[in-house]
């Protein structure tokens, strides 16, 4: 008997505990402290390193590190013959950094001990990459707007030294002119083996096999413009996950704009319909929050959810088109002219 109390005693003291231990927050304003300003970049591509650092591509063939410890940038431009392009594709590994240019030609670059290096390159009238990341230190995923009747989806299994395009044939058929919104590197979100794609079209194509099979579902997320559709999405866990997103030329619509699922993305329902927030080009779980605290930005304001995404509030009026959270509490955000660090008030 006395065992069975003390089990029943344990059970309690660990159920209580895990109730009790997500105490939700409420922000009310934001702190903008800015890093890097420059009038003539405008920032859609950021990557948080390993040890907080800040990696960036941009418009005018730059990119640039920051070093928080030394509050410095080191910042240059990629030359590639003649062309004059813009970046709006980045990620990273524990010894690598890529970049992905967005339109015609193709070119991505990563890093070696003599500077970039041009490991993948796609001449067409249509080539437009949106989005980069990896699985791990070997395995990577691009992706962009469709070409001959599917989305393009470049994969790389080898650190990033060789990136290999999917046939047609192994990708679900794109709808006329699907592709996705290259406005904040935010439409490839990865957990563990599972990868979600954020399509125009308003649909989510998933892979359970780091890339290796695709299925698709619809979202009720507005697509009938070419400037509808879903903006950003993230995840997190296998589960819970947020897309949002719009139309940046109707800006202050927030009607069908906002989605959520709580079963990996098989269905999706719509949240804070007609309501805050309105065209967002990012949405990021906030990390360690139990995926109820959720951070959305746009060149129009900031946003902020404490219960899962179901209601918002405008927190700032600062316009930013992406961020990326370093902890519970602080973020670095970049847009039009500047790279910021947001803290959460």
């Amino acid at each position: 008997m006395k065992q069975l109390i003390t089990l029943f005693l344990l059970i309690s003291f660990f159920s209580c505990k895990t109730e009790e231990k997500f105490i939700p927050r409420d922000f009310n304003t934001v702190e903008v402290e800015t890093i890097l300003e420059d009038s003539l970049l405008s920032v859609r591509a950021i990557d948080i390193l390993d040890d907080d650092g800040l990696a960036f591509a941009a418009n005018n063939n730059s990119f640039g590190l920051y070093d928080p410890a030394k509050n410095t940038w080191n910042i240059s431009k990629q030359k590639q013959d003649s062309l004059k392009f813009s970046f709006r594709s980045v990620a990273h590994t524990s010894t690598d950094f890529f970049m992905l240019t967005v339109a015609n030609p193709a070119l991505l670059y990563k890093t070696t001990n003599s500077g970039m290096q041009l490991v993948y390159r796609e001449d067409h009238d249509n080539v437009f990459y949106d989005a980069m990341n990896f699985w791990n230190d070997n395995e990577g995923i691009a992706i962009g707007d469709s070409i001959d009747g599917c989305i393009s989806i470049i994969i790389t299994r080898d650190g990033g030294n060789t990136w290999t395009k999917l046939p047609c044939d192994q990708l679900p058929p794109a709808k006329d002119g699907e592709g996705a919104f290259a406005a904040s590197n935010t439409n490839i979100v990865i957990v563990g083996d599972n990868t979600w794609v954020a399509t125009t079209a308003g649909r989510i194509y998933y892979s359970a096999d780091k890339g290796k099979t695709w299925e698709f579902v619809s979202t009720p997320i507005v697509n009938d413009k070419d400037t509808e559709g879903i903006y950003s999405v993230d995840f997190y866990d296998e589960l819970h996950g947020f897309a949002i997103g719009g139309d940046y030329t109707n800006p202050d619509s927030n009607k069908g704009n906002k989605a959520k699922t709580i079963d990996g993305g098989k269905t999706w329902k719509l949240v804070a319909d007609g309501q805050t927030p309105n065209y967002r080009s990012c949405v990021q779980y906030i990390p360690n929050r139990n995926g109820q605290e959720l951070v959305a930005v746009g060149f129009k304001g900031i946003d902020y959810s404490n219960d899962g995404g179901e209601t918002w509030k405008t927190i700032s009026d600062e316009g930013f088109f992406t961020i990326r959270f370093i902890d519970e509490t602080t973020a670095y955000a970049a847009g039009s002219g500047r790279i910021s660090k947001i803290t959460l008030k």
